[in-house]
Protein backbone atom coordinates (compact mmCIF):
# COMPACT_ATOMS: atom_id res chain seq x y z
CA UNK A 1 0.00 0.00 0.00
CA UNK A 2 3.15 2.46 0.63
CA UNK A 3 4.63 2.02 -2.92
CA UNK A 4 1.00 2.27 -4.66
CA UNK A 5 0.17 5.38 -2.47
CA UNK A 6 3.63 7.01 -3.73
CA UNK A 7 3.55 6.41 -7.00
CA UNK A 8 -0.39 7.23 -7.57
CA UNK A 9 0.50 10.62 -5.52
CA UNK A 10 3.72 11.67 -7.29
CA UNK A 11 1.30 11.18 -10.71
CA UNK A 12 -1.24 13.40 -9.11
CA UNK A 13 1.81 16.47 -7.99
CA UNK A 14 3.04 15.48 -11.94
CA UNK A 15 -0.35 15.81 -13.44
CA UNK A 16 -1.48 18.91 -11.21
CA UNK A 17 1.92 20.33 -11.56
CA UNK A 18 1.82 20.12 -15.65
CA UNK A 19 -0.90 22.42 -15.99
CA UNK A 20 0.66 24.75 -14.69
CA UNK A 21 1.22 27.82 -17.32
CA UNK A 22 2.31 30.15 -15.17
CA UNK A 23 -0.78 30.39 -13.10
CA UNK A 24 -0.73 30.60 -9.29
CA UNK A 25 -0.75 27.12 -7.50
CA UNK A 26 -3.80 28.02 -6.09
CA UNK A 27 -5.58 28.37 -9.38
CA UNK A 28 -4.69 25.15 -10.66
CA UNK A 29 -6.88 22.72 -11.82
CA UNK A 30 -6.60 19.79 -9.07
CA UNK A 31 -10.17 18.42 -8.33
CA UNK A 32 -10.62 15.60 -10.92
CA UNK A 33 -7.00 14.71 -10.71
CA UNK A 34 -7.32 14.43 -6.78
CA UNK A 35 -10.64 12.48 -7.91
CA UNK A 36 -8.55 10.15 -10.37
CA UNK A 37 -5.44 9.55 -8.10
CA UNK A 38 -7.45 8.50 -4.67
CA UNK A 39 -9.85 6.12 -7.41
CA UNK A 40 -6.75 4.68 -8.95
CA UNK A 41 -4.91 4.24 -5.53
CA UNK A 42 -8.01 2.41 -4.00
CA UNK A 43 -8.39 0.26 -7.15
CA UNK A 44 -4.71 -0.87 -7.63
CA UNK A 45 -4.53 -1.90 -3.65
CA UNK A 46 -7.64 -3.96 -4.21
CA UNK A 47 -6.19 -5.50 -7.58
CA UNK A 48 -2.75 -6.14 -5.58
CA UNK A 49 -4.60 -7.51 -2.81
CA UNK A 50 -6.13 -10.18 -5.19
CA UNK A 51 -3.11 -10.81 -6.82
CA UNK A 52 -0.93 -11.44 -3.63
CA UNK A 53 -3.88 -13.29 -2.03
CA UNK A 54 -3.96 -15.88 -5.22
CA UNK A 55 -1.05 -16.09 -5.48
CA UNK A 56 0.33 -17.08 -1.80
CA UNK A 57 0.41 -20.76 -0.49
CA UNK A 58 -2.71 -21.57 0.71
CA UNK A 59 -0.76 -22.48 4.00
CA UNK A 60 0.62 -19.07 4.38
CA UNK A 61 -2.78 -17.29 4.98
CA UNK A 62 -3.24 -17.31 9.22
CA UNK A 63 -2.05 -14.38 11.16
CA UNK A 64 -0.97 -15.22 14.94
CA UNK A 65 -1.06 -12.43 17.74
CA UNK A 66 2.53 -10.56 16.44
CA UNK A 67 0.74 -10.01 13.03
CA UNK A 68 -2.62 -8.66 14.25
CA UNK A 69 0.07 -6.40 17.16
CA UNK A 70 1.91 -5.43 14.35
CA UNK A 71 -0.96 -4.56 12.19
CA UNK A 72 -2.58 -2.80 15.08
CA UNK A 73 0.58 -1.09 15.52
CA UNK A 74 0.81 0.18 11.94
CA UNK A 75 -2.43 1.87 11.54
CA UNK A 76 -2.13 3.68 14.83
CA UNK A 77 0.98 5.28 13.35
CA UNK A 78 -1.06 6.03 10.30
CA UNK A 79 -3.74 7.12 12.32
CA UNK A 80 -1.94 9.67 13.90
CA UNK A 81 -1.52 11.64 10.80
CA UNK A 82 -4.97 11.25 9.70
CA UNK A 83 -5.89 13.13 12.90
CA UNK A 84 -2.71 15.66 12.05
CA UNK A 85 -4.25 16.56 8.52
CA UNK A 86 -7.72 16.37 9.57
CA UNK A 87 -6.55 19.07 12.32
CA UNK A 88 -4.96 21.40 9.48
CA UNK A 89 -7.54 21.52 7.27
CA UNK A 90 -10.04 22.42 10.19
CA UNK A 91 -7.12 25.19 11.07
CA UNK A 92 -7.26 26.12 7.67
CA UNK A 93 -10.67 26.24 7.08
CA UNK A 94 -11.47 28.29 9.64
CA UNK A 95 -8.18 30.83 8.30
CA UNK A 96 -11.06 30.99 4.83
CA UNK A 97 -7.46 29.59 3.23
CA UNK A 98 -8.48 28.52 -0.55
CA UNK A 99 -9.89 25.02 -0.99
CA UNK A 100 -6.83 24.11 -2.90
CA UNK A 101 -4.65 23.74 -0.08
CA UNK A 102 -7.06 22.24 2.48
CA UNK A 103 -7.70 19.09 0.08
CA UNK A 104 -3.97 18.92 -0.64
CA UNK A 105 -3.52 19.49 3.04
CA UNK A 106 -6.10 16.83 3.83
CA UNK A 107 -4.45 14.13 0.93
CA UNK A 108 -1.45 14.58 1.69
CA UNK A 109 -2.41 13.26 5.35
CA UNK A 110 -3.94 10.23 3.91
CA UNK A 111 -0.51 9.77 1.67
CA UNK A 112 1.41 10.28 4.89
CA UNK A 113 -0.33 7.71 6.77
CA UNK A 114 -0.40 4.77 4.47
CA UNK A 115 3.38 5.12 3.69
CA UNK A 116 4.21 5.68 7.74
CA UNK A 117 1.81 3.27 8.51
CA UNK A 118 3.31 1.06 6.00
CA UNK A 119 7.06 1.54 7.12
CA UNK A 120 5.93 1.42 10.67
CA UNK A 121 4.83 -2.37 9.97
CA UNK A 122 7.96 -3.12 7.85
CA UNK A 123 10.14 -2.10 10.51
CA UNK A 124 8.12 -3.88 13.37
CA UNK A 125 8.43 -7.30 11.34
CA UNK A 126 12.02 -6.51 10.82
CA UNK A 127 12.89 -5.04 14.64
CA UNK A 128 9.98 -6.34 16.64
CA UNK A 129 7.65 -3.75 17.92
CA UNK A 130 8.92 -1.41 20.28
CA UNK A 131 8.91 -2.19 23.93
CA UNK A 132 6.72 1.00 25.66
Amino acid sequence: MGVVTVVVYAGYLATVLAGDGGAPLDRLPYAAALLWSVLAAVVATIVLNIAAALTTREDCGGKDQRDREIHRFGERVGQAFVVLGGVSALGMALARLDPFWIANATYLAFVLSAVLGSAAKIVAYRRGLPAW
